[in-house]
């Protein structure tokens, strides 16, 4: 029984609800944690998960969600709560006796990245290692959907600079892939798995999702997004992350390479903004 936490899905990559289809495929049973019981987990009910409900913070909706799993995917929005939410899940997995672990972190998570959310998700790996549960961490890139939802109708605008800014991106189906492969994986595998599936500028991205890209100046770009995303944290991690990328501009850095692993593990090359 494996079990997969944000599994109803979202607006911004769904990547447990993809997880979870992908390892029913399979043939595994499935234990779906949700937030609510609504007509997102009636669907996973007929794909043949077993759905529990629950907040992932809450240490006493935790523990029995993970009774008898032997592996488990962990993805936790871009809001508040996400090391209360690891603090809970890893001494539940720890005290289940899950062997392995998959959870999704970000690519440059370090103690010195230049977001809050970043040093957060290397916290948060950190309490998932010391918690013995075989942790895997996936630092995922910028996922395709993150940059969908920013766009409106006609333009990109994102206080990048320059078209030719470059952004490592990756489709939230791929990042699925990789989770659900070394969910079935057997043998030892890697704990720390970057993941970046294209390596675009922000003009060809923009283009990619026919829109056109407009650079607006950092305050002006907060101010609209508290008024899209409505909320702080989410804000808060994005213009640094917009920072980041508009400093290193056209230049080149460690991160930025399309990494082998989504075709060896995920079983098919990485898509690309396109569709393709």
């Amino acid at each position: 029984m494996i079990l997969v936490t944000g599994a109803a899905g979202g607006a911004q990559g769904a990547t447990g609800r993809l997880v979870t289809e992908l390892l029913l495929e399979r043939g595994h049973r499935v234990r779906a944690f949700v937030r609510a019981d609504d007509h997102r987990a009636q669907e996973l009910t007929k794909l043949g998960a077993e759905v529990v409900t629950g907040d992932l913070r809450e240490i006493t909706q935790v523990r029995p969600a993970l009774a008898g799993i032997t592996r488990a995917y962990f993805t936790y929005p871009v809001t508040a709560g996400l090391l209360e939410a690891t603090a809970a899940f890893a001494a539940a997995a720890k005290e289940a006796g899950v062997a392995r672990v998959v959870e999704v972190s970000q690519l440059d998570a370090s103690p010195v990245a230049g977001t809050p959310r970043m040093r957060r998700h290397w916290l948060s790996e950190q309490v998932f290692d010391w918690a013995g549960v075989g942790a895997v961490h996936l630092r995922a890139a910028v996922f395709f959907e993150n940059l969908r939802v920013a766009a409106d109708e006609r333009e990109l605008a994102l206080p990048l600079g320059p078209p030719e800014t470059r952004i490592p991106l990756i489709a939230a189906e791929d990042v699925a892939r990789v989770a659900a492969g070394l969910l079935d994986e057997e043998g030892p595998v890697e704990a720390v798995v970057p993941l970046t599936g294209q390596m675009a500028t922000i003009g060809e991205a923009a283009a990619a999702l026919g829109k056109e890209y407009v650079d607006v100046a950092p305050d002006v770009w907060e101010e609209r997004a508290h008024e899209r995303y409505r909320d702080p944290y989410a804000v808060e991690h994005l213009s640094h992350l917009w920072a980041i990328f508009r400093f290193i501009g056209s230049g080149d850095h460690p991160l930025y390479r399309v990494t082998d692993v989504i075709r060896r593990v995920g079983g098919r090359p990485p898509r690309t903004i396109r569709g393709g």
